[in-house]
């Protein structure tokens, strides 16, 4: 199993400034997560700001055979993000690349700012985990969790999205059989098989179904833009939601009065 190539050590303070990555399926078509991410992270006492200037982090590139090009994305990315002590996204899958094929396609002095920042760049389940045990969270609903490639295999993470549900009242989480399998999207993948793609989705969303959850899970939009799609052509009759969507849903707020 792929794991990252940096250490994955974080600082036990609560950086007070972040700046939220929100990468290419939540800017184009699915708004929802950082959204919700903004709404926990303030609920948290945190400021977060939105560099103008990011884009892509350049896996779609690299996985389609052009590293020249996913170079100058990363350096791109260094260069919006290099200033901020602290970076959270809510796609796992862009964060595996940042920690992974960034210190592979950079080298020297690049190389080092590349680790360096990746240090301290969180995934939200892995931010909210570390910093956000004075929440209250209390949501009735049965969920269960699909474990995206990427954010499994490649930055190695599966404990911090469980131990986040685990934390909200009246949530049961419900385990399906062979969450860590695919669920088709891989990015280009799905536009290069789509009959392949098609099966996997149909495969995951069997699976999940069976465990009789109101919600299918993730931490990568592209994975829940997918299978949604899938699930409405087939009337599967689940919905999917991204963990920082179901946070915020959960979100005990306290009324402020004068």
């Amino acid at each position: 199993m792929g794991v990252s190539t940096v250490d994955n050590g974080r600082s036990e303070t609560m950086p007070g400034t972040v700046a939220l990555f929100v990468a290419c399926v939540a800017d184009l078509a699915y708004p929802g997560p950082p959204r919700a991410c903004v709404e926990v992270l303030e609920a948290m006492g945190v400021s977060v700001e939105l560099p103008a200037g990011q884009t892509c982090c350049g896996q779609p590139a690299l996985n389609s055979g052009y590293p020249r090009q996913a170079t100058t994305l990363a350096r791109r990315w260094l260069a919006t993000f290099a200033r901020y002590d602290a970076v959270v996204t809510t796609s796992g899958s862009c964060l595996s690349t940042v920690h992974h094929a960034y210190p592979r396609l950079l080298h020297g002095a690049e190389r080092e700012q590349a680790v360096a920042l990746a240090a301290r760049s969180w995934e939200f389940t892995q931010f909210v985990t570390d910093f956000g045990q004075g929440l209250t969270l209390r949501l009735d609903a049965e969920v269960t969790y699909h474990d995206s490639c990427h954010m499994l295999r490649t930055l190695g993470e599966r404990s911090s999205p469980r131990e986040l549900l685990s934390r909200i009242d009246g949530l049961t989480l419900v385990e399906m059989t062979d969450s860590g399998v695919c669920c088709g999207f891989g990015g280009t993948f799905a536009v290069k098989l789509p009959d392949v793609s098609v099966a996997m989705a149909d495969h995951k969303l069997a699976q999940a179904g069976r465990t009789g959850a109101r919600y299918l899970v993730s931490a990568d939009p592209a994975c829940l833009m997918h299978l949604q799609g899938r699930a409405d052509v087939t009337r599967a009759g689940i919905r999917t939601r991204h963990i920082a969507e179901l946070v915020s849903d959960a979100l005990v707020r306290t009324e402020v009065r004068a």
